[in-house]
């Protein structure tokens, strides 16, 4: 298969220096590295220039479908401008992808090949400087790609297409289940910060029968297999991720001891990102695990509070509003005991909690399906992005 130039195939166009003080409220639109994204054009701070400018600036204007390439920061994103953008003009630091002849260059399917972690990977390694990184276009019209019969262009750049969109088809139905899960609460519980089904609340000391947290100097202890070690990354929205989980050989002493999890623990982070919430489940609590010290364990009297509901409560503005109140520094985010004992929490009947649960772990479970099957498309979109460019 025959290779070609980026620079041979396309015009490369660079930027122009608007100056920033001459923005206006309305008028031709200016593409700069912000609204440049992975895939898409994001209409982040939209910025304006005068028209009475724009026809002096013809050698920058930009037409739909045209590829637009960022050349800092985040090098290599690679979004096309639709038609809701123009009129529209090509600020400095992204260039601009025009195909000279679509009769040789089939334009979807170099938009497919730019969005690869191929090529933005190549983009990341050819990026020069310390403090930001910057991509010359130079380099990016000396860039070579594969260039098959225009026939097998469109058909790659079609079967690609497929596969991402239902990719996409798959990420929206799993984002509809997460608020349905969110809906259900409030359907359920009312508004968690105005209370407007007047549940009783209470300090969640009253319901905590042991409270830890985690302890440091345990990199000693790392190995390939063993038991889980948990720390933030593990813990968010009431869930607790094994992927890319860290194993440890635990040392037989007490303080290992009081940071081992149970079945139905509590985990909530109290550093850095603070009350990201996570339930033990009984497979974690049965192979071993135990938590790092950004990570505070709190046991439940589980005959008067469901953790698993709790966890969700914590996790709405409700929670998450007390969560920034009680932060002990603005320096670098912390939360000591008393402030977990003293989050004030609403509590309805036990048996409304676990129906709510019942409800959830459900959904979760078709979550859970779904997101396996995402996973075998993403497979599949890598796999042929492999076979057909590189």
């Amino acid at each position: 298969m025959s290779k070609c130039s980026i620079g041979s195939v396309c015009n490369v166009i660079n930027g122009f220096a608007f100056k920033s003080d001459k923005y206006i409220s309305k008028g031709f639109r200016v593409i700069r590295i912000t609204n440049v994204q992975k895939g898409f054009i994001e209409d982040k701070l939209p910025k304006f220039y005068s028209l009475d400018e724009y026809d002096s600036l013809s050698k920058y204007h930009l037409f739909e479908q045209d590829l637009l390439i960022s050349l800092t920061g985040n090098v290599g994103r690679v979004a096309l401008l639709t038609k809701e953008f123009l009129p529209a003009a090509l600020n400095q630091r992204v260039a601009c992808l025009r195909v000279k002849d679509e009769t040789v260059l089939d334009k979807n399917y170099l938009f497919t090949f730019l969005n690869s972690n191929i090529f933005e990977n190549s983009c990341l390694e050819s990026a020069q400087g310390v403090a930001q990184k910057n991509m010359s276009t130079e380099w990016l019209k000396e860039y070579e790609i594969l260039l098959p019969p225009i026939a097998e262009q469109k058909r790659i750049a079609d079967e690609l297409d497929k596969i991402s969109g239902l990719i996409s088809k798959r990420k929206t139905q799993i984002e509809k289940l997460d608020l349905l899960i969110k809906s259900k609460f409030t359907e359920m519980f009312g508004d968690p910060v105005t209370n407007p089904m007047g549940w009783s609340k209470t300090i969640l000391s009253e319901y905590i029968v042991f409270l830890t947290s985690g302890s440091r100097g345990w990199a000693k202890y790392f190995s390939k297999s063993g038991d889980m070690f948990l720390t933030i990354k593990n813990v968010k929205n009431s869930r607790i991720s094994i992927s890319n989980i860290q194993y440890v050989n635990a040392p037989k002493n007490k303080e290992a001891e009081r940071t081992k999890v149970k079945a139905h623990d509590l985990l909530i982070s109290i550093t850095a990102d603070l009350g990201r919430t996570g339930v033990v489940c009984e497979k974690i609590a049965e192979h071993g695990a135990y938590i790092n010290q950004h990570l505070s364990l709190i046991r439940l009297d589980r005959k008067r509070i469901n953790p698993k509901y709790l966890a969700c409560y914590l996790e709405t503005a409700a929670g998450k509003r007390q969560f920034n109140s009680k932060n002990q520094s603005a320096v670098k985010a912390g939360l000591n005991f008393d402030a977990l004992k003293t989050l004030i929490i609403i509590v309805p009947p036990l048996e409304m909690q676990n129906n709510y649960i019942a409800y959830l772990e459900k959904v979760e479970t078709t979550k859970e399906q779904m997101n396996q099957g995402l996973e075998k498309l993403q497979t599949l979109y890598k796999a042929q992005m492999q076979k057909y460019f590189e």
